[in-house]
Order: C-alpha cells, then structure tokens, then sequence
C-alpha cells in the first residue's frame, strides 16, 4: 500500500506587503524578495522599448500606459489592477524626491486626475507607452511637459 503525505499548510509568500491606501483590493504577491518587484518589472519594460501603442494593449503586440506597467509588474510576481487611476489608488504613495529606480511614476494629463502612469529608470527618465503613433520609450521627468503633470510617485 502506497502512502501519501502532505503539508498542513501552505507556505507563506517570502514577502507581505500592506496597502495604506483604503481603496487597495488587490494586494500584490512578490515571489523574489532578493530583486525588488520595481526592479524585476523595470527590467520587463526595457524589454518592451519600441512595442506599439495600442489603446488597451495589455500584452507586446501593444501597450497603453497602464497595460505597460501591470504586464511589466506581472513578471515581478505582483498583480495590479487594470487602470492607471486603480495601480494609484493601490501603490504605496511615496515622496516625489524619494523615487528610486523601479517606482511608478503618475501623472494628471488633463482634468487633474490620474491619466498615465510610468516606470522611473534612473537620471530623471522614466518608461513608458506614451500615445497613438508612438511605441514604448523614454521621456524625461526634466522636460516641462512631465514635470507639471507629475502628481505622486508610488511602488510595490
């Protein structure tokens, strides 16, 4: 007769991590506590360079903003909500001068509410799928039109 044994219990993930947010529903799950999920999912984007915008793209056929930033966090282990105004609403919010390499940066583009959101690289640039016509690439934090439109800078 065969036996069959197994564990009680699940394991717990290697890292947690809470929201301060009220709004947060879905917490993010980071599978590699020795590269932080920002860093995995930076790494993810530079490989997107080029990708075609596509309105709702959520994959490298193309990408919109937010679809850029949940596929990229996707390969870090963490799962985050569909739109640019959701992974705000769900980020750890952060001071502006405090942003690190791999933190999301979020901007108002119109009507002062959250409309776009990026992955910081380093030197003040950060990733991300701009507009129709244009492809994954670099902006600069520096230039005028990103730096009056930044509102908040978060991570997972």
């Amino acid at each position: 007769i065969g036996l069959l044994a197994a564990c009680a219990s699940t394991p717990k993930p290697s890292v947690e991590t809470t929201f301060t947010q009220k709004e947060s529903t879905i917490p993010p799950v980071i599978t590699n506590p020795a590269k932080s999920s920002g860093l995995i999912a930076l790494d993810t984007a530079r490989k997107m360079l080029g990708v075609p915008y596509r309105y709702g793209g959520t994959d490298p056929r193309g990408f919109d903003c937010s679809g850029l930033v949940q596929y990229a966090f996707s390969h870090a282990g963490v799962t985050l909500p569909r739109t640019s105004r959701d992974i705000f609403r769900s980020s750890q919010l952060i001071e502006p001068k405090q942003v690190q390499t791999g933190d999301m940066v979020f901007f108002a583009i119109s009507k002062n509410k959250i409309s776009h959101v990026g992955i910081y690289d380093d030197r003040n640039r950060f990733i991300h799928a701009p507009s129709s016509g244009k492809g994954v690439s670099y902006a600069s934090l520096e230039s005028s039109y990103w730096r009056k439109r930044l509102v908040a800078v978060g991570r997972f």
